[in-house]
């Protein structure tokens, strides 16, 4: 497929997958919100916002297959009033909206990022989220994900463009923000961290990881109108994770004992319960149906994923 437009562009995914797509000789066009801090491999087209009154014609003229990044992604610090309704008009109707200009455009293909979260915010011991797993989404973000995953599989369903959902579970990588940049400055500064009885068992991708398998989606026939689960393939005890993120730093994990219940308790007293949720909840994803569909394995190990994750943070020292 030579003609793709990527929204978010310029995001922490979007980056790194638009080098790819450039890399294997696609054309690209590039829909950003905000004007591109760098270099981009390709067209640019701004829009205002992501919601059901885009329009998206121009961005799509030629185009044979969208990758869609762009949405409201998971907030931490909330401010809306009616957090749903935000992330409906973002990840739902402007979704839609691209999805069915794309379709009148005579696109091929629409793969769209969605979240392992459309399956609840954590699994049972040993019973990791597969294809089949009922949908349980527990907040607003993923709610929002699963709902536009329904109205895209509907637009799908006249036959008139194929629709590819990946879902992956925590995403992280050279310049990762949010929790995962905040473990390496912790590990980085040499902190004790209340975490070694932290056995639950976590699946990650990384983004080099999620790119290789977001570029196979264009085109590869056994993708079309799949749902698709994506990790690393090795789940990893956050005790264990830091440990080898530790030892990627070059600063190894100074971990104690802490009961999981007295964590819980000492993190909600301090406004800190969803981040202990992280830390402490099991959520893993079973990625065989993917790998068997479209004889995909992950190109990059776990720990050869981090040592790229910490190089990078070194890099730019964030202290």
């Amino acid at each position: 497929m030579s003609a793709v437009l990527l929204t978010g562009g310029s995001g922490f995914i979007g980056q790194a997958l638009a080098a790819r797509l450039a890399a294997q000789g696609h054309r690209l066009r590039l829909a950003l919100r905000s004007p591109p801090q760098q270099a981009l491999p390709g067209e640019v087209f701004r829009f205002a916002g992501l919601n059901g009154d885009t329009d998206w014609s121009a961005a799509l003229a030629g185009i044979e297959g969208v990758i869609h990044c762009a949405g409201r992604a998971h907030v931490m610090k909330e401010s809306a009033a009616d957090p749903l309704d935000v992330f409906r008009r973002c990840n739902v109707d402007g979704s839609l909206r691209l999805a069915r200009q794309a379709a009148r455009a005579g696109v091929r293909r629409f793969v769209f990022v969605s979240t392992a979260k459309v399956w609840g915010g954590r699994t049972l011991p040993g019973q990791p989220f597969t294809v089949d797993s009922a949908p349980d989404p527990d907040d607003a973000y993923a709610r929002s994900k699963l709902e536009a995953e329904r109205a895209l599989r509907a637009l799908a369903a006249d036959g008139s463009m194929e629709v590819v959902i990946v879902r992956p579970p925590l995403v992280y990588g050279p310049g990762v923000k949010a929790n995962f940049l905040r473990l390496m400055q912790w590990l980085d500064r040499g902190w004790p961290l209340p975490l070694a009885a932290a056995h639950n068992q976590r699946s990650l991708i990384a983004r080099d990881n999620l790119v290789d398998l977001l570029a196979r989606c264009l085109d590869h026939p056994a993708a079309a109108n799949q749902v698709l689960p994506v990790s690393d393939g090795e789940d990893l005890p956050v005790a264990e994770l830091l440990r080898r993120l530790g030892n990627a730093l070059g600063k190894p994990a100074r971990l104690f004992h802490v009961p999981i219940r007295l964590l819980r308790i000492g993190a909600t007293l301090f406004g800190q319960q969803a981040m202990a949720d992280r830390l402490c909840a099991p959520l893993q994803v079973d990625d065989g149906h993917t790998r068997r569909l479209l004889g995909w394995s992950p190109p990059l190990t776990v720990d050869e994923a981090l040592a790229r994750t910490a190089a990078d943070f070194r890099a730019h020292s964030h202290h």
